[in-house]
């Protein structure tokens, strides 16, 4: 019965990201046609707006799966993803209408993405929670790998045929959640509607602030390659839509494999840590090689090990969380999506204007941040330990007591 409910929640946060990544390959040029000398302003305002809205609400509708339990809250956020989807691909070169399709899909984001995160955790003991995560990043990556690859196969269509794909397979999706997918917090489990809501900010306490830091920084240095990327490889090989959907296609498959291999096969509990600094190496490595690119296949090779990277630091970051998180499941679960979302929301200015300064700055500065993370990562592991020996001296006086 977990892996009917995990196989059901996996595709649809695949299907939110195959949504999330068809944008990539296809905004610029769309930007450019209804402002074609503002291309780099509205790429970075456009992207970040969604983060925007996202960051505002996803606590929110964390807090209320908490409350009324995640299942009618998921189905809310895919039907609002489908929406979204389908204005964006009506809007046919209105940057009005643009706009408004990434407020409406940033605020149900956090419905779908946060809420998913808290039901697997829902479903699956402490002890395989990391395995558990693995699967919900090997799904973030399928999506990711097949959305720009689908939406730049399918600009050749036109530019709008990739939004309405995407829309019928949010409804498809939720079609299937309706007939298939079960509650999974029971209701002696939630809370009740009087008491008092608990801020995100709860969350951010002890050892695990330094977790969402570090979460921080990956989610800006990602973010600020996804909207400069093609910008960058258009100055530097003459890049297509189609070719970026390629970059990424094989990026995201990459980091799929590593995903649904070694993290969910590998990792065990207590292990997480190690590869979080492995994962944060091999980023900076990734993303200091693309400085070096001036070929559509060099960029290609370094997108992937940077892909390599960012697949091993996001699934066992949020196990951690989960595993260490003394609030609800969906309050700690909303905080990371809202950092994920904070990030997403400078990540895009700040990369689009570095690379309106000078074409390498982003990467440089995406190299920079995954390395300053490496601090954060050694603050939380020394906090945790101290933490831990205090109240194994605790519960041993208790004990003699």
């Amino acid at each position: 019965m977990r892996d009917k409910r995990l196989a059901i929640v996996m595709l649809m946060l695949m299907t939110t990201f195959i949504g999330f990544g068809i944008i990539i390959p296809v905004l610029p040029e769309l930007i450019k046609e209804a402002s074609p000398d503002r291309v780099e302003f509205h790429t970075g305002w456009m992207l970040s707006l969604y983060s925007l809205v996202s960051f505002i609400i996803s606590p929110v509708w964390g807090s209320l799966s908490d409350r009324i339990g995640r299942r009618p809250v998921i189905m809310a956020g895919v039907l609002g993803f489908a929406a979204s989807f389908l204005l964006f691909g009506v809007a046919d070169g209105s940057l009005p209408l643009m706009y408004a399709s990434r407020v409406l899909g940033g605020l149900f984001s956090g419905a779908v993405t946060s809420v998913i995160v808290a039901y697997v955790a829902d479903i699956t003991p402490p002890d395989q929670r990391t395995k558990g995560m693995g699967l919900v990043g090997m799904s973030i990556g399928l999506g990711f790998t097949i959305g720009p690859g689908f939406g730049g196969l399918l600009s050749l269509v036109s530019k709008n045929t990739p939004f309405f794909a995407a829309a019928g397979l949010a409804l498809i999706t939720f079609l299937l959640a309706v007939t298939k997918l079960t509650e999974s917090l029971e209701p002696d489990r939630r809370r009740a509607s009087h008491e008092r809501k608990p801020s995100r900010w709860t969350a951010f306490t002890g050892p695990l602030k330094y977790l969402y830091m570090l979460a921080l920084f990956v989610s800006l240095s990602l973010a600020g390659l996804e909207a400069t990327l093609q910008l960058f490889g258009i100055q530097r090989f003459n890049v297509t839509p189609l070719q970026v959907g390629i970059m990424f296609l094989v990026c995201g498959l990459v980091g799929a494999l590593i995903q649904g291999g070694v993290v969910r096969r590998r990792i065990r509990k207590g292990q997480e840590p190690g590869y979080i600094a492995a994962g944060l190496l091999i980023s900076a490595a990734g993303f200091l090689l693309l400085l070096t690119s001036h070929s559509l296949a060099t960029a290609t090779v370094y997108l992937a090990i940077f892909g390599v990277g960012n697949a091993l630091i996001r699934p066992c970051v949020t196990s951690l969380i989960t595993q260490k998180t003394t609030v609800g499941q969906g309050v700690a679960s909303g905080l990371s999506s809202s950092m994920d979302s904070l990030g997403r929301i400078f990540g895009p200015l700040i990369g689009t204007s570095l690379l309106s300064i000078g074409l390498p700055l982003p990467y440089a500065a995406g190299g920079a941040l995954s390395l300053a993370a490496l601090l954060f990562l050694f603050r939380f592991r020394s906090l945790d330990r101290a933490s831990g020996s205090s109240a194994e001296t605790a519960a041993v006086s208790e004990q003699r007591l």
